[in-house]
């Protein structure tokens, strides 16, 4: 029924090559032994039946592996997470299900790649949400047949997938993007900075428009300020700054009218006019005080 794995001594094979010509050897179970074995497996807990079971489905693995080659990643590193994920399936295969374990375990292998694949592709994550990562794996295949999306494509694809157009702009925008080396140094041609031992320093890549000292010296200011506003209306009469505050201070509501103020006073509009003028300046003469 079921063949044990003999590992070539051929030095021309690399591992990879070595690893899928022994699976190979795994006799591929029929569905009445598939069955028993998965019954050992799931009423006995037989550790010698889940054995067989994955390794009569490690070529299965070796096959979804390789629809993830373009991603540029490993390939032995792909099989590894796939047979990770078979072995997960078996654990939770319940042979009563009335289907055979291949479709079981399609599932699980194929997660375990895509979380590698998320992982690895990229320093930065480049699908954290369930509408990303179904974008992520779809967007490729469609990018083959229809190159950069224009505003119908666009709807077309956000349409296919259930998911908002701003969602596929972006991860078409992700996956163009490419990791750029901080280190420059290449062996052809030497131009990275180089210390006595040999150990390349990392170019500093200098914000021209940023400089932490002027921010720091824009917030100290804009508190100070702040608190010497605070002081002046503190020292005018209570009319008088809620006038101000009405007028130029309260950012919730838009600046209320002299009219409107006049009548929460019941005084004209030219007397508010009057006080606020007032007001004003005895703030200004109160902030300019040293």
């Amino acid at each position: 029924m079921f063949n044990k794995i003999k590992f070539s001594s051929k030095k021309s094979l690399n591992f990879l090559n070595i690893y899928m010509k022994n699976i190979h050897n795994c006799s591929i179970l029929s569905a009445n032994d598939e069955k028993k074995l998965a019954n050992r497996l799931f009423y006995k807990n037989d550790l010698k039946a889940a054995k067989i079971l994955i390794l009569s489905h490690l070529r299965f693995v070796i096959r979804i592996a390789r629809n993830y080659s373009g991603y540029g990643l490993p390939q032995s590193d792909l099989i590894q997470e796939g047979n990770i994920g078979l072995m997960k399936s078996v654990k939770k295969f319940n042979p009563n299900l009335g289907v055979r374990l291949v479709s079981f375990a399609i599932y699980w292998i194929k997660s375990e790649i895509h979380e590698y694949v998320l992982k690895n592709w990229r320093i930065v994550k480049i699908a954290t949400t369930k509408s990303q990562r179904k974008l992520f794996f779809n967007l490729r295949k469609k990018k083959k047949k229809i190159g950069w999306f224009n505003k119908k494509e666009i709807l077309n694809v956000a349409k296919e997938f259930g998911v908002k157009n701003k969602d596929v702009i972006e991860m078409e925008s992700r996956m163009s993007a490419k990791d750029v080396l901080l280190n420059n140094f290449s062996e052809e041609n030497n131009t990275t900075l180089e210390h006595k031992n040999n150990i390349y320093s990392i170019p500093y890549l200098k914000d021209q428009l940023s400089d932490f000292t002027q921010v720091i010296e824009k917030d100290n200011w804009k508190k100070y300020t702040i608190n010497k506003l605070n002081i002046a209306l503190s020292y005018l009469d209570e009319r008088s700054r809620n006038i101000i505050y009405s007028r130029w201070l309260d950012h919730k509501n838009k600046k209320n009218t002299l009219k409107n103020i006049a009548k929460n006073y019941g005084i004209s509009a030219e007397r508010v006019r009057q006080l606020e003028k007032n007001a004003i300046k005895k703030l200004r003469l109160s902030i300019n005080e040293k």
